[in-house]
């Protein structure tokens, strides 16, 4: 693996992360199967509103979104919420670039991000993933999350 070093986000590595994600979730994300399902909604693809999935991220927690550089290129990326009452830390957004996948990035991103909940003072953490993520399904048992419920998603046209 290329040298790969992790540092805080910064504003201009929005458009570089909403272009990795967009590879990324490709096939395991609840808005492509909005799309599969009911075709296009409001004008926009599954690609534009998974991206604003980013957007809100970054409105939510910004010094709690961490990214992997390899030749100053950003290869990979995990964002957070945090929930101080319920003691409850959240991932709601992780991507590595393909070249990078199996070599261990994604789970040096988790422990990232589950340093920086136990830094604050949280209790859990939770993480969740689509049916189809064979990815999400492995690695995040192997991270020490243990599944706790499924849950189904249901949309209709209006």
């Amino acid at each position: 693996m290329k040298r790969v070093t992790f540092r805080l986000y910064r504003p201009d590595d929005l458009d570089a992360i909403k272009r990795l994600t967009i590879g990324a979730f490709s096939g395991v994300t609840i808005e492509e199967n909005l799309e599969t399902t009911l075709g296009m909604l409001n004008g926009h693809d599954w690609r534009w509103r998974k991206a604003r999935h980013l957007d809100e991220d970054v409105a939510a927690n910004p010094s709690g979104i961490f990214v992997a550089e390899a030749q100053e290129q950003l290869v990979g990326y995990i964002t957070t919420r945090i929930d101080r009452e319920a003691g409850k830390g959240r991932i709601p957004n992780l991507a590595v670039a393909a070249e990078f996948r199996g070599q261990g990035l994604g789970r040096r991103l988790i422990e990232r991000a589950l340093d920086y909940f136990r830094a604050e003072r949280l209790v859990y953490a939770v993480i969740e993933t689509m049916a189809q993520n064979a990815i999400g399904h492995h690695l995040y048992p192997a991270c020490g999350f243990v599944e706790i419920a499924r849950q189904a998603h249901f949309a209709r046209k209006l």
